[in-house]
């Protein structure tokens, strides 16, 4: 048992260094983790040690080692989040009567990974396995607004970073911001005929312990004006729903 709060202190660590955009002093860790610097230092040689820590020694600054790399791998290669999502897309599905699925972030794409049909409805082009711009989509816009603008502008850095499909939606740096700030401004994406046209997206983000977007839910439906569809109804399920998965994936 006494090794428990050193554990504690250790992933805690480790967390805290996933989650800087570069390696950091072992003084600034343990004025920001409220941990004796003699604690940090040992932590951060053990973890050394182990390889999940880096020391930059010209630097005097710790990051995160290919350990880390491999534990992140793993979690990727169990799939955890498609695992957890499938039941709760089900659950969206019979609540709204509309398609729903999941895409991760992939480069400029989303990656569609998991797909639940709703019956009657028409298929759609975001099979599992299918990417497709995420400047373009409900899912995409839904990730991006959740990005730090840096990251943002690094992706789309001038106008030959964006593809079009239909010949609606940003096709500059200056457009997508607009629609990333209105989407933050919503607090949920959309996409109108920008993938498919006659059809209609919303999404939220699914966020991780950092508030870094992980994935994107999103609904698909007709917006043909043959049937009535409440779209304020689908957007409060789908960001109802991306939110229960953002807690499930903090473990609560």
């Amino acid at each position: 048992m006494a090794q428990v709060p050193a554990a504690t202190r250790a992933l805690r660590v480790l967390r805290y260094l996933a989650a800087q955009p570069e390696p950091v002093a072992v003084e600034r860790i343990a004025r920001d983790l409220d941990i004796p610097r003699s604690t940090a230092y040992h932590l951060l040689q053990a973890m050394v040690e182990e390889g999940f820590v880096v020391h930059l020694a010209d630097d005097r600054r710790f990051g995160l080692g290919v350990a880390a790399f491999e534990v992140g791998s793993g979690y990727a290669r169990q799939a955890p989040l498609q695992r957890i999502a499938r039941r709760p897309l089900a659950l969206l599905v019979d609540r709204i009567g509309q398609s729903a699925h999941l895409a991760v972030p992939h480069g400029r794409d989303v990656l569609y990974v998991v797909e639940e049909r709703a019956p009657g409805r028409p298929s759609l082009v975001t099979d599992v396995g299918v990417r497709l711009p995420s400047h373009l989509t409900a899912s995409g816009r839904a990730i991006l607004a959740h990005l730090p603008p840096n990251q943002v502008r690094a992706l789309y850095p001038d106008r030959a970073a964006f593809v079009d499909r239909t010949g609606v939606g940003p096709g500059s740096p200056t457009a997508l911001r607009a629609v990333l700030a209105e989407t933050r401004r919503r607090g949920y994406a959309v996409e109108d005929g920008e993938v498919t046209p006659g059809m209609s997206s919303v999404a939220a983000a699914v966020l991780d312990h950092n508030g870094l977007p992980v994935a994107g839910v999103a609904v698909t439906y007709p917006a043909d004006g043959r049937q009535p569809v409440d779209a304020d109804r689908i957007a409060e399920a789908v960001t109802s729903t991306a939110g229960a998965l953002s807690r499930r994936l903090h473990g609560r």
